[in-house]
C-alpha cells in the first residue's frame, strides 16, 4: 500500500488534511516517470490552497505540488532531462498530489538532483528559486531596477525572501529588507551584513525605510502579505512605482484611494507560481529550472529546514509550517 496526503474541504490544513491508504501505483506509461517519495516540503502556498479550496465532502483532493525522491522505473518510449534514470535522485514540480509516498508523474515535471545537493536542499530546490527568479524579473521590468533605483521587499526573512536577497546580490539589484520583529532583522543582517533591515514592529518603521533608500528612487516593492502592509507600500513608492504582490497572508483585503493610483502613476501587479505553471512556455520554464539548481547549489545555507516531520506527524508539521518566526522550510519524510 502507499500513503497520500489529501483533503475533501477547505479550512485549517491541521483539520482537514489527512493521509489515506491506496494501492501501490501501476507500471508508468509512456510519458511517464515513478518516484519513490524520500522528503517533500509544506510551502505556505500548498496550506493556502487548503485553506481556500471552496469544496466540502467531495472527492479527496491530493495536496502538494514538490517533492525530492529516487526514480523507480521510467515509461517506455519516454524523454527525460539528462540525469533523470532509475535510481538517480530528482526532485519533481509541478505534480499536484506530490505528498505522496509514491509520485507517477510526467516527465517534463522530473529534474535531476545536482551532486553535491542534498536532500534537505533538493526537497525546495525549484518552487522557491523559482519563484525568487519570478520576482526578481518582475522587477527587474521597472527600468530604474539594476541602476539607481532601489527594490524593497517585505517578508524578507522568508525562504523566499532569503532566497530573492541572494540573487538580489548577485546581480546587484540595490535592495531593502523588510521583516516583522527586530529579532528576525537582526538575524537577516547577520546573513546579509551589505543589505538594510527595518522591522515593522518599531512605529517609525517606514521613516526608516526612506532613510536606508536616501535619495534614490524606490521603483519596487515585493510583498506575500498584503493587507494595512501594502498599503504603506505604496505611500513609499517612488511615482511610477510597482508594486507586485505574490501572496496573502493577510486577513484584510488591500484598500487605496484612486487618487494614490492616479497622482502616482502607480502599478499594482499579481504573481504566483502558479501562472508560472499554467502561462510560461516550456522554454522559460525549463530556463528557470536551469536557473533554480544554480541557486540551488550556490546558495545551499540559505535553504534552512524549519524542522522534519514523519507522515504521522502530519498536523504537527503544518502547525510548524504556519508558526510566527519560524526560520526555513518545513519538511516531511514519507516513509
Amino acid at each position: 500500500m502507499s500513503r497520500r496526503v489529501v483533503y475533501t474541504r477547505g479550512g485549517s490544513p491541521a483539520d482537514v488534511l489527512t493521509v489515506i491508504e491506496e494501492p501501490e501505483p501501476a507500471a508508468p506509461q509512456t510519458g511517464q516517470v515513478l518516484v519513490r517519495t524520500t522528503v517533500f516540503p509544506v510551502h505556505p502556498g500548498d496550506l493556502q490552497a487548503v485553506e481556500a479550496y471552496p469544496g466540502n465532502g467531495g472527492q479527496p483532493v491530493p495536496a502538494g505540488v514538490e517533492a525530492t525522491g529516487v526514480v523507480e522505473a521510467i515509461g517506455p518510449g519516454t524523454p527525460v532531462a539528462p540525469g533523470v534514470e532509475p535510481g538517480a535522485r530528482v526532485t519533481v514540480f509541478p505534480h499536484p498530489g506530490a505528498w505522496s509516498q509514491w509520485i507517477t508523474a510526467a516527465a517534463r515535471a522530473v529534474v535531476a538532483v545536482p551532486a553535491g545537493v542534498s536532500d534537505d536542499v533538493a526537497a525546495q530546490m525549484l518552487v522557491n528559486p523559482i519563484t525568487a527568479v519570478m520576482l526578481r524579473r518582475e522587477a527587474e521590468a521597472h527600468a530604474s531596477i539594476g541602476y539607481d533605483g532601489v527594490l524593497l521587499q517585505t517578508a524578507a526573512g522568508s525562504s523566499v525572501g532569503r532566497l530573492l536577497t541572494a540573487v538580489s546580490l548577485a546581480h546587484s539589484i540595490s535592495l531593502v529588507n523588510v521583516v516583522r520583529s527586530e529579532r528576525g532583522a537582526a538575524e537577516l543582517r547577520n546573513r546579509f551584513p551589505d543589505v538594510p533591515v527595518v522591522a515593522t514592529e518599531h512605529a517609525g518603521w517606514a521613516d526608516d525605510v526612506r532613510g536606508a533608500v536616501g535619495d534614490r528612487p524606490l521603483s519596487v516593492a515585493l510583498d506575500p502579505i498584503g493587507g494595512k502592509l501594502a498599503e504603506s507600500l505604496v505611500d513609499l513608492l517612488t511615482p511610477g512605482g510597482t508594486l507586485v504582490c505574490y501572496g496573502q497572508m493577510a486577513v484584510e483585503p488591500i484598500s487605496l484611494p484612486a487618487s494614490t493610483l492616479l497622482h502616482k502613476s502607480l502599478t499594482l501587479r499579481g504573481m504566483t507560481v502558479g501562472h508560472w505553471m499554467s502561462d510560461t512556455s516550456l522554454d522559460r520554464q525549463a530556463s528557470d529550472v536551469a536557473t533554480a539548481k544554480l541557486i540551488a547549489m550556490a546558495a545551499k545555507d540559505q535553504f534552512d529546514v524549519a524542522g522534519t516531520y514523519r507522515l504521522g506527524d502530519l498536523a504537527e508539521a503544518v502547525e510548524h509550517a504556519q508558526r510566527p518566526g519560524k526560520v526555513g522550510t518545513v519538511l516531511i519524510r514519507p516513509w
